[in-house]
């Protein structure tokens, strides 16, 4: 498998450096130089196989040979040991749940599978690995429970003060061992500046041998896609053969990866880029002007970024025929109140809690449907996260309602341990090379 960058074609490595550099010098992303499209009949009969055999089959035919295939079914086995069912909510509406990995959020798909092939990569003896990840609130404690206790691997996690959960902070911050957590007095795109600056610094690449947990490393993205073929996979059984998926977007990844499953041949009539307050993706495709703002804070905090990284990869799977991304992605965005409205119809109507993301995706969905002429096309709109990550959001009568999982209620014993630092990347570099 070749990666180019994305502001550079001609610039390609293989998968293996890709993963362990993350972002390349020029400061693109990395893209496979092909996407292969996978066979009709693995695509009509998806229904026929489990999450674990759909996985290996989309990994192995876009990574090509970088695994031996018995070592990539080993990961795959080891990183997708979790469901991700869909959930009926009336005639059309589907929820898709990607929270029943061990951090309760969507990101555990990318961040078990990339700690696994970094670790699968990582020679005993060589210099050790440093992940840097910048989170908004659930990244940071998927990519925590994935690296725990890698051997050859040092995990910094930057997150910005007072605007993630209680619970998403006990999850960055108590793990300890080889993970360390810093509150940035800033947002997430301010975290997500200080990581990229230092992929770029001389000084820290040569003391350091640095990589990126967050959405930009392609190893991240690739495993997302795992769960639009199973949700596709779903809905065959249920007789359902069209389908449009609402996606709840901040930094685009998540969306990122269901338009790479589209380009391998998932069969998708369309995609719904659902937002908060911070509508720069919305914005272009309403006006097409793309102008990054500076990220306000929600209650959907997870998506709170201004400059989303993976538009970028979006719009280069659309390089050839530009004119296409706005036919295949709409774009919604919702105010703070609009969100708590959404929650509250849905457990009216459904008896159905949800967090606010996927709230926000529920409502995209709806919006976009009565927009439609009436017809036989499934949506699902994704769940990325448990409700219980975010008690203080949901009205008092609906959080009581949630049953809490064994292992948020493990996590309130725990013992906090994070470093304060300023929004200013000497301080942060100070921070690296004294902390080594």
């Amino acid at each position: 498998m070749k990666l180019y960058s994305t502001n550079n074609t001609n610039h390609q490595v293989s998968f293996k450096e890709a993963v362990f550099n993350s972002m390349p010098q020029d400061k693109g992303l990395y893209m496979p130089v092909a996407i292969p499209r996978l066979d009709d009949h693995f695509l009509n009969n998806l229904d026929s196989y489990t999450l674990p055999e759909i996985a290996f089959h989309v990994a192995k035919n876009l990574l090509a040979d970088a695994i031996p295939e018995n070592d990539l079914k080993d990961i795959i086995a080891d990183a997708i040991n979790f469901y991700a069912p869909i959930v009926e909510l009336e005639e059309n509406v589907y929820v898709l749940e990607l929270f029943h990995g061990p951090s309760l959020a969507f990101k555990d798909f990318g961040a078990r599978f990339m700690s696994r092939v970094m670790s699968y990569f990582l020679k005993d003896g060589e210099k050790t690995l440093d992940v840097l990840v910048a989170t908004s609130g659930d990244t940071g404690g998927a990519v925590a429970l994935g690296f725990l206790g890698v051997p050859g691997t040092r995990v910094t996690i930057l997150y910005p003060k007072g605007k993630v959960s209680g619970i998403q902070e006990l999850q960055l911050t108590t793990n300890g061992q080889n993970v360390r957590a810093i509150e940035v007095d800033g947002t997430f795109d301010d975290c997500q500046a200080l990581v990229k600056q230092a992929f770029t610094d001389a000084e820290l690449n040569k003391e350091f041998r640095l990589t990126s947990a967050n959405s930009i490393n392609i190893a991240r993205l690739i495993p997302q896609t795992f769960y639009y073929f199973n949700a596709y996979a779903q809905l065959l059984k249920e007789g359902k053969s069209k389908v449009v998926f609402s996606v709840p977007s901040g930094n685009f990844g998540n969306l990122g990866a269901g338009v790479l499953a589209w380009k391998m041949g998932l069969p998708v009539e369309h995609f719904i880029a659902a937002t908060n307050a911070n509508d720069t993706v919305p914005e272009f495709l309403r006006s097409g002007v793309y102008e990054p703002k500076p990220s306000v804070q929600t209650i959907s905090n997870a998506m709170d970024v201004g400059n989303p990284s993976n538009w970028v990869r979006i719009q280069d799977m659309f390089r050839d025929d530009p004119e296409q991304l706005p036919e295949m992605i709409t774009g919604y965005s919702y105010t703070d109140a609009e969100t708590s409205e959404a929650i509250e119809k849905i457990y009216s109507s459904y008896h159905y809690i949800v967090c606010p993301h996927t709230a926000i995706a529920w409502q995209a969905l709806k919006d976009w449907q009565q927009d439609q002429p009436t017809g036989k096309i499934a949506g699902v709109f994704l769940s990325t996260a448990h409700p219980c990550k975010f008690p203080d959001v949901l009205p008092k009568h609906i959080s009581r309602e949630i049953v809490i999982p064994a292992q948020v209620k493990e996590l309130e014993g725990r013992q906090r341990q994070a470093a304060s630092l300023a929004n200013d990347f000497e301080s942060f570099k100070r921070y690296l090379l004294n902390n080594k």
